[in-house]
């Protein structure tokens, strides 16, 4: 009996059911970037002092302008040679005194006319905001001793996708990736929507996470669902391209993010279209290979009839069934174990370098784009000319890695990155074209590299092993995702850029253990353990 990706051939790898159906997932993979990098603009910190009762009605009876509101009532602080603002002291100072001057109301506190002298104090009375943007930071006081919870709030929805993957997976597994698909977009809906009504910093933390707990899942879902459905020639790309569309997810945030400057009606508005991905339920089919392993063949033919159908093709008389395309020659089952990602030395080796690189992909990854954030650029253009590197680094991958390989782009892609946040780090201020072009650089990198280790990693292990070595490496990334707003957010209070010299080290030495793979271009997919220790061997035998 024929497998399903012989069929395929026959009614269309990649023809009008699959590129609508390919279209119809691309927005859930846009609908996931807000989720995954939206605390750009919703953790923004903004412009922000002490709060001092009194300054304003002092400065209403003085006439000053804001710049001599702040030149005589903030004080100013010493950092890399800059006189800055402070933004976490005050002078303890009673402004509602009678006998202050307008001229310089602390002439008659300073000893010795040093103002420096005046003793300081914490912001007990709070802090204020520039009031052209509201985000969670300046709602909730996020800054100072408390600036940590704006790291919890992106660490605890990358803690959700930790957590998740297992469960969502199971549903995938048992239920169907389109009922798992559905359910999850509808709870990260509902989440999303529960983050912007959220009465205070805990209860978003909590929604947030709850979030978490299900998107990334539903993202998988739909990147398993669309690349089940096209023939084999055309899965890479698919995936690829998939990805890609997580890119005009970017855009989409970043004009939106411009056009509502308040967080909760930001999230509210990325979060509210969602909604409508449940319309799935009537244009999206079931995975027939899913079918397949379930043994349910008859609806698996039924969406194979569709596909023809819709494809203007015709399917062959004498297909009556499809078998699974995968199993070994004894018919023995194998129940894979996660010691079997560690217990031989090349599954091993592959199993620590894989760890390893899909950590730094996600440090790199959200790093670079949560630096944004805390650079002294334009956030809005920033932005914007980083999302749109994604592009060229997808056309890039499809070009090459069916020409030159996988191994060579991929570390060539950590290299790039990793000496492109040096040269980003080192590089003056004043030339802003120069530092924004090298950061765009290092975005393009480290994109590659997240895209490459996405569908390398199941090229690397055996049939019975390939799904628990992806969940288990992969989960690598979420923990990087977790750590990665603590070196953003801390090591910029250090050095500014600090985390840049971070994801340099961590780029290069990525690019070095991807060397240590083997090339997996032209090799079909190993079946055992054996094929995976004797690589070299059974990819000659697959030459031949």
């Amino acid at each position: 009996m024929p497998n399903l990706d012989d069929i395929l051939e026959y009614i269309g790898e990649f023809d009008l059911f699959q590129k609508r159906t390919f279209f119809l997932i691309c927005l859930l993979s846009a609908a996931f970037a807000p989720i995954y990098v939206g605390v750009v603009f919703l953790g923004f910190i903004p412009e922000h002092r002490c709060l001092n009762p009194g300054v304003a009605e002092l400065s209403s009876r003085c006439g000053w302008s804001l710049e001599e509101e702040l030149n005589y009532t903030v004080p100013k602080g010493k950092t890399s040679g800059e006189v800055l603002t402070s933004q976490c002291l005050r002078y303890n100072v009673n402004w509602n005194a009678s006998d202050l001057s307008c001229t310089d109301p602390l002439e008659g506190l300073a000893s010795h006319w040093d103002i420096s002298n005046i003793s300081l104090t914490t912001c007990q009375d709070g802090w204020v905001y520039d009031s052209s943007v509201s985000s969670i930071v300046s709602e909730f006081n996020l800054v100072c001793e408390d600036s940590w919870k704006l790291d919890v709030f992106q660490a605890c929805v990358n803690a959700g996708f930790f957590l998740g993957s297992v469960t969502v997976g199971y549903i995938a597994d048992r239920f169907g990736r389109k009922t798992s698909l559905l359910i999850t977009s509808l709870v990260s809906s509902i989440s999303g929507v529960l983050v912007a009504l959220a009465p205070n910093y805990l209860w978003s933390v909590i929604f947030r996470f709850m979030q978490g707990l299900v998107s990334k899942g539903s993202w998988t879902a739909g990147y398993i669902l669309i690349t089940e459905i096209v023939g084999p020639g055309y899965r890479r790309t698919v995936a690829i391209l998939y990805q890609a569309a997580f890119a005009f997810g970017l855009l989409i945030l970043d004009v939106v993010a411009y056009a509502i400057p308040h967080w909760r009606w930001l999230q509210l508005a990325i979060t509210l279209p969602t909604f409508l991905l449940l319309l799935y339920y009537w244009c999206l089919p079931e995975s027939p290979r899913w079918l397949i392993s379930q043994g349910q063949n008859g609806r698996a033919m039924e969406i194979v009839d569709n596909i023809a159908k819709t494809n203007g093709k015709m399917l062959p008389a004498q297909i009556e069934s499809i078998i699974l395309e995968e199993g070994n020659e004894d018919g023995e089952k194998l129940s894979p174990s996660i010691f079997d990602l560690v217990k031989t030395p090349q599954i091993r080796k592959f199993t620590f370098i894989l760890m390893y690189n899909w950590f730094t992909s996600a440090v790199m990854y959200q790093g670079l784009i949560m630096y944004l954030g805390v650079a002294e650029g334009n956030v809005y253009l920033d932005f914007f000319y980083s999302s749109l590197v994604e592009f060229p680094a997808a056309l890039i991958l499809i070009l090459t890695i069916e020409r030159i390989g996988r191994r060579y782009p991929w570390a060539v892609a950590n290299f790039v990155a990793g000496i492109a946040c040096l040269a980003t780090a080192f590089t003056p201020d004043d030339m802003l074209w120069l530092k924004v072009t090298l950061a765009c650089l290092g975005r393009l990198g480290v994109t590659m590299a997240f895209e490459m280790v996405c569908f390398v990693n199941t090229e690397l292990y055996p049939t019975f092993l390939r799904n628990l070595g992806v969940m288990v490496c992969s989960s690598l990334c979420d923990l990087g995702g977790i750590i990665s707003p603590f070196v953003v957010y801390r090591l910029a209070e250090i050095w500014h850029d600090l985390p840049l010299v971070v994801f340099t080290l961590v780029g290069l030495i990525a690019g070095g253990s991807v060397l240590l793979l083997p090339e997996t271009k032209g090799r079909t997919l190993p079946e055992t353990i054996e094929d995976v220790e004797n690589f070299h061997q059974y990819h000659t035998s697959q030459l031949n």
